[in-house]
């Protein structure tokens, strides 16, 4: 019988993933991908020109992003010409409509330092953000910086679109008049649903901090006479009344007591036969396959302490608590779920 032979390469494929993850991260960073889709067939010296690379780092770092699926390239050595691959062109370039990398922005900006401190969080079960080190909540700090926040905001809405859109054309709207989507931002899912189903009267809540972002963003889109923004605490405050009501990753952020006071926020503002709509990154309930899910679980270890995110059971289990009569889950974009309960 033969022995079974052992490999160590998805051991060292992890281990290494913060080698991949940094150097993506700095790609766009230097708008690398903003770059090449400008000018779409440029040579190493080319592009080390443009972004302000030293000549030992031009090639190693150029065809790492080759190896890693990024570029393209035709022909070798310097006279090799860089292109993005169709991904980069369409999910990388700050000129796509379609563009992500303000997640990868803030994950640079702020996260990729404070990730280094998750053994201490696993200890101590407390944040590693800038709450450890100012004393300011995460939301304290991007709030109070308009720069920040609208970097935070660009990056949930790159993070959160694709779901958006899945949800605008998943889930049937038909039967509703009213939508509020609570935690709006600067208003996407309002702006996507909005513009898919022009029957629907929607209005997104916020703190005050965001309201202004968001109907600038809602002008822009030409639905302010349907969309309205406005200012709010949902914990402190009953949620408007509408049909529907939404929280794209809200729920996530905080700890079980807070997350239930949504969730009765939310049964309260619904009529009979209304629906609460959550978008997660809902974690599969046997917890051994949305690895995605798990990882942002730390990631709200790392920036909360006590938020969490949850499988699909988990948030079955809150909204019967509460007096939902049905609760449903409808898969999305990528490891993100809808969570859909009806009152």
């Amino acid at each position: 019988m033969s022995e079974t032979v052992l490999d160590p390469s998805h051991i060292l494929q992890v281990g290494t993933g913060f080698f991949a993850s940094k150097t993506l991260l700095s790609a766009v960073e230097l708008g690398l991908f903003t770059v090449l889709d400008n000018e779409p067939s440029l040579t190493g010296a080319e592009i080390g020109d443009r972004v302000k690379l030293h000549s030992r780092a031009t090639y190693d770092f150029l065809d790492a992003l080759v190896a890693l699926g990024f570029l393209a390239r035709a022909g070798d050595g310097p006279d090799g010409r860089y292109s993005n691959t169709p991904e980069a062109s369409a999910f990388l370039s700050r000129s796509s409509p379609r563009y992500v990398g303000g997640l990868l922005e803030m994950f640079n900006a702020r996260l990729f330092g404070f990730w280094n401190d998750l053994t201490e969080a696993l200890h101590t079960g407390q944040p590693q953000n800038e709450l450890k080190r100012s004393g300011h909540s995460m939301f304290e700090e991007v709030y109070a910086d308009p720069k920040r926040l609208e970097q935070f905001l660009l990056a949930m809405q790159g993070i959160s679109t694709p779901n958006f859109q899945a949800l605008a054309e998943k889930f049937d709207f038909a039967g509703y008049q009213t939508l509020c989507d609570v935690g709006g931002a600067n208003g996407q899912l309002s702006i996507v649903v909005a513009s898919r189903h022009p029957h629907l009267r929607l209005t997104s809540l916020d703190l005050p901090a965001v309201t202004a972002i968001a109907e600038k963003t809602v002008a822009a889109a030409g639905l302010a006479d349907r969309v309205q923004c406005v200012s709010g605490d949902c914990f402190a405050d009953p949620l408007p009344s509408a049909d529907i009501i939404t929280m794209g990753m809200i729920l996530h952020d905080w700890n079980l007591d807070k997350k239930m006071q949504l969730i009765q926020s939310a049964y309260d503002a619904l009529p009979d036969g209304g629906a609460f709509i959550v978008v997660e990154n809902l974690i599969d309930d046997a917890r051994r396959q949305n690895a995605f899910g798990l990882l942002m679980s730390l990631n709200m270890l790392i920036e909360f302490g006590d938020g969490f995110d949850f499988t699909g059971a988990d948030f079955a289990g809150w909204c019967t608590e509460v007096g939902f009569r049905r609760v449903e889950i409808t898969p999305l974009v990528g490891p993100a779920s809808a969570g859909i309960a009806y009152k």
